[in-house]
């Protein structure tokens, strides 16, 4: 059994630090601060001289509660906490993850029924054979880069097939999505600053998919491109912004996540072997390794809200105006929700994860994306035959998302049946 990481006995909670890109990049989840958060201070306010005030909420009721209250607590103006970016400035977009009641479920529907199970199912053959092909160019190589070789090429290529990508710019929505999560990263700043690299990549796919949107119109097809680009709000189509802002949400939760949950997953397996081997044995366990594999990962680690009127939350008072910062990451790890949370288990049931979050604001393609884990599974545990890890994972300067850069390893496959 796994014990929760601790804080060392002299740590000062004046200097706690949940938020820095940097800590991240460089030591991954503060899994320790967040740990002490939720035992001794789960509602914390937190002053920084990088970005604007805002409470950390760390307990898993907290998150679910406020997620399920939108007039109480609102998306706008304040998306995520980003350090060096105001709230005001983060991105000129406006999509689902933007957009509170009412609105944001008359867009929501535009596309809502492309990804309920039943028309996701109608992709499983495809996405099976993405990933068969995918995993075949790999076995080509005794060692691979996870993310590279595997992960952001399934999860790239159906996004891409979804939206009519061709072949030859799948590395455009590759370079975009990491641009957009991880702006502050200097390996894809190239100079610029987080703000400058946030705006050039809203400004290049904007450009892009005008191209695809114009097309769509004049040769509409039976695809979701052409869905939002002939779908109304009130009886009038979408806006310039709104149009394109749809494809920018589209194209980035379309892979980032999914690609950092695969790769985080595969680095699951390797510190627990045994859950592997226990996954190769019963093809039963899938989908509870997809699961574990969401709620371990949890690969959008915090989303903020604002209240619109003064809120008490376990007795702290919370004013009209101010943030909370919902750290998704630390939920799926309380410990009065999940049996030995930091024990990774595939047969963990219940399992009440907050991986795709909750309410109003759940994940659209969070079917999708189980199909995407599904797949990669099912195929793995009949073909791999051994894996190691030969370098620590690199990941992206981000607090917002959970970005794998590098995953190296060794592996061995047999062919596909």
């Amino acid at each position: 059994m796994s014990t929760a990481p601790v804080m060392p006995e002299d740590f000062d909670p004046a200097r706690l630090d949940v938020i820095s890109d940097e800590k991240y990049e460089s030591e991954g989840y503060p899994h320790a601060e967040w740990t002490w958060l939720r035992q001794n201070d789960p509602v914390r306010y937190f002053e920084r001289d990088d970005c604007a005030p805002f409470w950390a909420i760390t307990k898993h009721a907290d998150i679910v509660d406020i997620g399920k209250r939108p007039k109480d607590w609102i998306i706008a103006p304040r998306v995520a906490v980003f350090t060096d970016i105001a709230p005001a400035e983060e991105i000129q977009v406006r999509h689902l993850l933007t957009m509170d009641p009412p609105e944001h479920g008359r867009y929501r529907n535009l596309i809502a029924k492309s990804f309920t199970p039943r028309n996701v199912k109608i992709w499983e053959p495809k996405v099976h054979d993405i990933t068969r092909r995918v995993l075949d160019r790999a076995a080509e190589k005794s060692e691979i880069d996870f993310v590279a070789d595997v992960s952001a090429p399934i999860t790239i290529e159906v996004i891409a097939l979804m939206l009519g990508v061709p072949e030859e710019d799948w590395h455009l929505l590759f370079r975009w999505t990491n641009e957009i999560i991880a702006p502050g990263d200097p390996e894809f700043q190239k100079g610029a600053t987080a703000q400058e690299t946030l705006e050039r990549a809203r400004i290049e796919l904007f450009s892009y998919f005008k191209e695809i949107a114009d097309s769509r119109r004049a040769n509409p097809q039976d695809d979701i491109v052409t869905r939002i680009v002939q779908g109304e709000i009130d009886g009038a189509p979408l806006g310039g912004l709104e149009l394109l802002s749809y494809f920018f949400l589209l194209v980035v939760a379309g892979n980032e996540t999914t690609r950092n949950a695969m790769t985080g997953g595969i680095q699951c397996f390797l510190d627990n072997p045994d859950q592997w081997d226990a996954l190769a044995r019963d093809p039963g366990l899938v989908e509870g390794a997809i699961e574990e594999t969401v709620r371990w990962t949890t690969a959008v680690i915090q989303f903020a809200r604002t209240a619109t009127s003064d809120q008490v939350v376990r007795g702290r008072k919370i004013r009209e105006g101010e943030s909370v910062c919902l750290f998704y990451a630390s939920g799926n790890r309380d410990e009065d929700v999940f049996e030995n949370p930091f024990d990774f288990r595939i047969d963990r049931w219940p399992n009440n994860h907050i991986g795709f979050g909750r309410g109003e604001h759940v994940c659209l393609g969070a079917h999708l994306a189980r199909l995407e884990i599904r797949a990669m599974y099912q195929q793995l545990r009949e073909r791999l035959v051994e894996m190691e890890r030969t370098a620590p994972i690199v990941r992206v300067r981000s607090s917002f998302v959970g970005g794998v850069k590098r995953a190296p390893m060794k592996w061995r496959l047999r062919d596909a049946n």
